[in-house]
């Protein structure tokens, strides 16, 4: 008996371990999973900063513009590499971004950072929900020609159907990130090339040495800020060390690998293509108009494909931002509170979305000029927390040790000093 035991166990053994492999070897392959979570990542980062980007990068001239294209990729690649290392580095497997920080910095500094940080996220979600509501109004107006509905009304149903769209879960947040960014992607891509025909030859002359770096280090911002996707990271890495286990950080680094290469080819692309379309004189109009370029390229035109367009994509680049950015303030919100007062994570959860869902719904009724004011306050500290705080815990945090004194943590460190300089520069001046 025992002896036939033995035997079946030993002959079952190799395809135990075969059966393993296999299942290893699936989850290591690139699958729809992985897709999904670049589409989101994707999504996150392309708001409504997008249709602005060709404009304040583009201002400054045509070779600072070559400068900062060639340094997109590193700079945002290694930033949010460095991120979701940082909260991989975690000895709790289910730690969140505020878990961490308090882990490595200690309380008082831990829960300042996670201040920061929802602080980072919370004003672009105001932000969106103005360029929302006013998005939608303006195309029901000017495109279809109907009345201007209630605003009261109008933003309410539009900050809620977004939201509703996070409290479904995961599953349906991928959907919907699925469904709103390849026809981004598209849009954005086929505008790329429609505006071909209308391109114009740059100016070449190369500015004096002096403006020139001052036009570069002011620049650096504007990058830091148009593709961050920051708010996701925390969430994302949790979900891909559920997934994933051991291999979650090697799987978090190709699919952020991938979304910063969709994000350089196709925004720079967009940039590139809008900017050979205008002279400086009509970049700095656009910018005096406080416009985005689709809107001032539809203006100078008269062009309807356009009109019609520009609507379309700041709709869906703003929906897909909020989602992303809604999920980290989500997070930070719950784990700030539950640690401050004792609430369970499930109540604290439910009150944080009632009343971001009451803060964006008032802020868009309000309809204030804040773009320049959410800017200042959110760009810093993205920097901060983004670029300079997970390259200090590459020297304070043993697990990340291995990565001290390397090119890419040394280079994210100089790159976020010197964003944070030129947002106190440009805010002081």
């Amino acid at each position: 008996m025992t002896t036939s035991q033995d035997a079946t166990l030993s002959n079952a053994s190799p395809n135990t371990h075969t059966n393993s492999s296999k299942n290893s070897n699936t989850k290591t392959k690139w699958n729809l999973h992985d897709t999904q979570w670049t589409l989101s990542l994707f999504g996150t980062a392309v708001g409504a900063g997008i249709l602005f980007l060709p404009i304040n990068i583009g201002i400054g001239g045509f070779w600072p513009l070559i400068i900062m294209a060639c340094l997109a990729f590193p700079m945002t690649f290694f930033a949010h590499r460095g991120l979701a290392r940082f909260v991989l580095s975690s000895k709790n497997k289910d730690a969140d971004f505020t878990d961490v920080v308090e882990e490595h910095f200690g309380v008082t500094a831990g829960r300042l950072i996670s201040l920061l940080y929802f602080l980072s996220i919370f004003p672009i979600l105001l932000i969106y929900g103005v360029g929302l509501t006013n998005t939608v109004d303006s195309f029901m107006v000017n495109q279809m020609g109907m009345e201007s509905p209630s605003r009261v009304l109008l933003s309410g149903v539009l900050v809620a159907g977004m939201i509703s769209l996070m409290m479904g879960g995961e599953r349906l947040m991928l959907r919907a990130f699925a469904i709103l960014v390849y026809p981004l992607v598209g849009i954005l891509f086929f505008l790329s090339l429609y505006l071909i025909p209308s391109w114009q030859m740059p100016d070449m002359t190369v500015p004096e040495i002096g403006s020139f770096g001052k036009t570069l280090w002011l620049s650096i911002p504007i990058i830091v800020f148009s593709f961050s996707h920051a708010a996701a990271i925390s969430s994302f890495v949790n979900v891909q060390r559920g997934h994933y286990g051991e291999q979650a950080t090697r799987k978090s680094e190709a699919i952020l690998k991938r979304t910063s290469l969709l994000l350089i080819t196709f925004v720079l692309l967009f940039v590139f293509s809008c900017v050979l379309s205008l002279t400086g004189e009509q970049m700095a109009a656009a910018k005096a108009a406080n416009v985005s370029v689709l809107s001032y390229l539809a203006n100078i035109t008269d062009n309807s494909f356009i009109a019609t367009l520009g609507p379309l994509v700041a709709f869906i680049a703003i929906t897909s931002s909020f989602l992303g950015h809604f999920l980290g303030a989500r997070e930070s919100f719950t784990g700030l509170v539950t640690k401050q007062t004792g609430l369970s994570a499930g109540v604290t959860d439910k009150i944080g979305v009632l009343i971001m869902f009451l803060a964006i719904w008032f802020c868009a009724v309000k309809n204030p000029s804040i773009l320049d004011m959410m800017d200042q306050l959110s760009g810093p500290i993205i920097a901060m927390i983004l670029f300079i705080m997970p390259m200090i815990a590459v020297y304070k945090v043993p697990a990340l040790h291995k990565y001290r004194n390397r090119f890419s943590t040394l280079f994210i460190l100089a790159v976020g000093s010197l964003a944070v300089f030129a947002l106190l520069y440009s805010m002081l001046k």
